[in-house]
């Protein structure tokens, strides 16, 4: 035990040192520290309150009073500070050009005269290339349809039935095998099925970050010892199991580290002043992430990066050139790359048949079961044997991975074959 703890701690200090880990956790901590900060940075170049004052459209009455009245008190009905209409009387191009120029409008809106419809057309104008932003845009666009409703059905409906048919269908699903009088225990609110959402999500992006860098940084880190002869060395004091174990244990806790950095650097620009406001209008409360997601999420993350780990380490220990390393993880590669899109393309549909088999398959179960556990539906049971299956698989690889490392890393010249790797992982038990 004491020379597996020197193995991992030098491990650690030796790759948390590095300039390769420093100035990619760097660079990776600025690219989030911005993209938090995009808002803040906007308005900073650019001069511009985001937050502060709205829109500001001018409503030309003209010819369609009737239309731009009903058209503002609609508008105003909403309560939503996304723009604001200030009114013209006439469509005076000149004067509206110049309020335009003057910034206090930031352009102007008019019905068209010729009424071919029971709507006519409608016209914004302004100085820029790209007219309204999206978001004002679209909001503008509800307004007129609502609006355009009340013109057409009139004094045929009432203001209730109005109101009820701008309401959205309320669209549910049941399952037909379930008793509809029970309680459903695993029923969720919207908000709380959000953060979960997200929190998987990310656990999903980790795992795949960090058993992708960690498991080439360990297979790269064999073979250069490897191709340097400073095995031979290492061997003497350590056994090469020692090393494996001492290596993937130690590969973790840098992957630990760096994660770490990473939650640091979002806690602290979160907390920001100039962020404060952005994250309340977001409505996150960490409170309604389900424990069972955190929880389960990091049981299935530890086991999946062992499992990968000691992959990774055998196909370093056969490698004896850094050059021919890229080809020989390219099958555990593509193991990681489909867990990633399983779990991934199947957020929008957990319980399919996909996802259940997938969670009872190894290689791809530290995601899909992140998924199927978050926004799925899924007994106890399942997660259970799933674990199960993973702690055997890595109970068995581990072994596999072994007798590999302690054959392959004394191996030179060539690649060996399956066949002399089978020859010589006899002449040693584990």
């Amino acid at each position: 035990m004491n020379k597996i703890g020197t193995v991992i701690g030098f491990t650690f200090r030796n790759k948390v040192k590095t300039k390769a880990f420093l100035i990619t956790t760097l660079v990776l901590a600025i690219i989030i520290s911005i993209a938090i900060n995009i808002p803040y940075l906007i308005q900073l170049f650019t001069g511009e309150d985001l937050k502060s004052g709205s829109t500001k459209v001018g409503l030309v009455y003209g010819q369609q009073v009737e239309l731009a009245e009903q058209l503002d008190s609609y508008w105003k009905a909403q309560n939503n500070d996304e723009f604001t209409f200030v009114k013209y009387d006439t469509s005076d191009a000149a004067v509206l050009k110049k309020d335009i120029e003057d910034g206090k409008i930031d352009g102007y809106l008019e019905f068209s005269e010729e009424q071919a419809t029971l709507f006519p057309s409608v016209v914004y104008s302004s100085n820029e290339d790209d007219g309204l932003n999206p978001i004002a845009q679209a909001e503008l666009s509800g307004a007129l349809q609502a609006v355009k409703m009340q013109v057409i059905v009139k004094d045929s409906l009432t203001a209730e039935q109005i109101a009820e048919l701008k309401k959205p269908v309320q669209f549910n699903a049941q399952n037909i095998n379930v008793d509809a009088s029970a309680p459903k225990a695993n029923e969720k609110d919207e908000s709380t099925q959000m953060m979960n959402f997200g929190v998987v999500y990310i656990l999903i992006i980790l795992f795949f970050f960090t058993s992708m860098t960690t498991g080439n940084m360990i297979a790269a880190e064999v073979t250069t010892e490897k191709s340097s002869r400073i095995m031979e060395i290492l061997i003497t004091s350590v056994s090469p199991l020692t090393q494996m174990f001492g290596k993937v244990i130690g590969m973790f806790l840098v992957g630990l580290t760096q994660i770490a950095t990473f939650v640091l650097v979002i806690i602290g620009n979160l907390l920001m002043p100039q962020n404060k406001e952005v994250l309340a209008d977001f409505n996150i409360d960490l409170s309604q992430v389900s424990i069972d997601v955190l929880v389960y999420g990091f049981i299935f993350y530890v086991l999946g990066y062992f499992l990968y780990a000691v992959l990774f380490a055998a196909i370093g220990s056969i490698v004896s050139r850094t050059e021919d390393l890229g080809q020989a993880v390219m099958p555990i590669t593509m193991l990681s790359l489909a867990a990633f899109y399983v779990g991934t393309f199947s957020m929008g549909a957990p319980n399919t048949m996909l996802m259940k088999v997938s969670s009872f398959i190894p290689f791809l179960s530290p995601t899909t079961m992140i998924v199927r556990i978050g926004i799925g539906e899924i007994a106890v049971w399942e997660i259970w044997v799933s674990i199960l299956l993973l702690v055997i698989s890595i109970l068995f690889f581990g072994w596999l991975s072994a007798k590999i490392y302690r054959t392959g890393v004394l191996m030179y010249g060539k690649r060996p074959t399956m066949k002399e790797l089978r020859k010589a992982m006899k002449a040693y038990k584990i």
